[in-house]
């Protein structure tokens, strides 16, 4: 009921225990706080919060449009809902070295399990399109061990990102990735990897856990989880993939309702009430106060009858 009770130094613990080289943990990417619960519902081991989703959700582009302030609260709202550790997109840090360590801090007191700081210029753009712009190497260690300081929960996560591959080559991202753990990244991202060799060659390089990105329609093939596995990867993200899903289903339902004037033909497809009512944890805010649960949910067999509302608790004044 409510909001997760583990805690976020448990759930940063969990994650870091997760992170094994081969492991390939699957993070699909939550789009809002009732995703993550399903994602949990689900079996999964955790929950990615992207920030092309947090920028899209609000309408806009991916290119470092949103503020500290609105990824730290939506992330938030997300993180509480699930037992699962969550890792967000931070993307440039929102700034200078400074910014960098108060997003870290913000992002603790939001109840993360980690994030990824990257290496592009701001404004940025999403890793998988082309004439993105990297900071210099020195810039990017400044970002990373100022992330690394910041932190007060050694648990929490900072991971490093790197988008040279597409600029520079993949011996560039390579040497970069060596260099960002040098600096203090607990575990490297590298952005835009062409192929499994890719993938295996940056492994192969650090002695930290290293992220996969299966973005659909992007520069990687989508590779199965054991394919990832076999190479060395730690975790898989799917960051846009529910968000997508979700809005392509949206606009279906617009176009059944345009077109036939109702929309019951697309009803068979839509989550049900009482699916609905299970993800919520509805009937446990019965056990909590049985004035909110009092009625019977349409399809739902297990449901309780009605029930005689109690009065609230009355709590003396000092």
């Amino acid at each position: 009921m409510l909001y997760s009770t583990v805690t976020p130094e448990q759930k940063r613990r969990t994650l870091r225990e997760q992170l094994v080289p081969g492991a390939a943990r699957q993070f699909p990417g939550a789009f809002n706080p009732l995703s993550a619960r399903l994602i949990e519902d689900k079996g999964y081991d955790g929950v990615y919060i992207s920030g092309a989703v947090l920028a899209n959700d609000l309408g806009l582009p991916d290119i470092g449009l949103t503020t500290l302030t609105e990824v730290a609260t939506r992330a938030g709202q997300i993180a509480r809902m699930t037992d699962l550790p969550a890792i967000v997109d931070a993307d440039t840090g929102f700034g200078e070295p400074m910014n960098v360590a108060r997003t870290v801090q913000e992002l603790e007191h939001a109840g993360l399990a980690g994030c990824h700081i990257e290496d592009q210029f701001n404004p940025k753009r999403c890793g998988h399109l082309d004439g993105k712009n990297v900071v210099d190497l020195d810039t990017m260690l400044k970002r990373v061990a100022a992330a690394a300081d910041a932190r007060r929960d050694p648990d929490f996560l900072v991971m490093a990102r790197t988008d040279v591959r597409a600029t520079d080559g993949l011996q560039t991202a390579v040497d970069r990735a060596r260099a960002l753990v040098d600096a203090g990244a607990d575990a490297i991202f590298p952005e835009a990897m062409r192929s499994l060799e890719e993938f295996e060659a940056v492994c192969r390089a650090v002695d930290v856990p290293v992220l996969a990105n299966m973005t659909e329609f992007g520069k990687s093939e989508l590779f199965t989880r054991s394919q990832l596995a076999a190479v060395g990867i730690a975790v898989v993200i799917y960051p846009v993939t529910l968000l997508r899903a979700a809005m392509g289903a949206a606009e279906r339902v617009l176009e059944t309702i345009a077109a036939d004037g109702s929309q019951t033909a697309a009803v068979e497809q839509m989550q049900t009430r009482q699916r609905l009512y299970e993800l919520v944890d509805y009937e446990a805010y019965n056990r909590f106060d049985s004035s909110v649960f009092n009625f019977q949910v349409p399809g739902l067999d297990a449901a309780p009858g009605p029930q005689t509302p109690h009065p609230p608790t009355q709590h003396p004044h000092p």
